[in-house]
């Protein structure tokens, strides 16, 4: 009923949780952070090459599964501070052609590893 996505192209959970589940057509993605998968570390210090380096990461599980950029419907971002948004924002318009997926955006106290932006993704089939 469920499958367990993985892929060495982006980075392992750092946490008893799957890279992503794909599910009745859905594949959920679990919160993305900027860490670099070959070096393990955050790409960047800063909220827009953090950004980059998550959708490379979003990208590389897509693939995973046959699934692209389009597929996606809906995106959750977890900002460290509302006033990384602009630099998110930049990145993430960047990253889509066509619609938009839906989208919600929240400010949250600390993030794992104490990342400035992490982003979670729903795709659809």
């Amino acid at each position: 009923m469920k499958k367990i996505i993985s892929t060495t192209d982006a980075p392992a959970a750092i946490g008893p949780y799957s890279q992503a589940i794909e599910a009745n057509g859905m594949v959920f993605l679990s919160g993305m952070l900027p860490i670099d998968p070959v070096t393990g570390e955050f790409a960047s210090d800063d909220a827009k090459g953090q950004t980059e380096q998550i959708f490379k990461n979003i990208k590389a599980l897509l693939s995973a599964t046959g699934l692209t950029m389009d597929n996606i419907v809906k995106t959750t971002v977890f900002l460290h501070d509302m006033s990384y948004f602009a630099e998110m924002n930049e990145v993430y318009a960047a990253q889509f052609s066509g619609t938009f997926p839906a989208r919600s955006a929240f400010a949250v106290q600390t993030l794992p590893k104490n990342a400035l932006v992490e982003i979670e993704v729903i795709a659809a089939r």
